[in-house]
């Protein structure tokens, strides 16, 4: 609950292929990686505004093509980002993660060098 209203989280596209993938895995930095995202979750349920915000000028084009007005980013474990965006209604918040992607990935979606 945050605020009155319940979160709800719920993952698109890119995000949900990667914790699929991530859940397949048998390795070690597999777990680490969806433990430290279950870890965030649940700080995510209490305060949706957890993530750093990125500016609404560095969000990227592909983003802002499927209409994302706002955008946070949460370090993971192993150098791997969460891309979320929030949406609300009366009720309820609803917590759309976007992308999980490791620094690479991240770094490229930014056009960082």
């Amino acid at each position: 609950m945050f605020a009155g209203k319940e979160v709800r989280i719920l993952l698109k596209g890119q995000a949900k292929e990667a914790y699929l993938n991530l859940k397949q895995r048998n390795d070690k930095e597999a777990k680490t990686l969806l433990n430290s995202f279950n870890r965030v979750k649940e700080i995510l349920k209490n305060n949706p505004m957890y993530g750093d915000p990125i500016r609404k000028g560095l969000i990227p084009l592909e983003l802002k093509k499927i209409g994302i007005k706002n955008l946070y980013r949460v370090e993971l474990s192993n150098y791997w980002r969460m891309l979320y965006t929030l949406e609300g209604n009366e009720v309820d918040i609803f917590l759309f993660v976007l992308n999980i992607v490791d620094h690479k990935q991240y770094d490229k979606m930014f056009k960082y060098k």
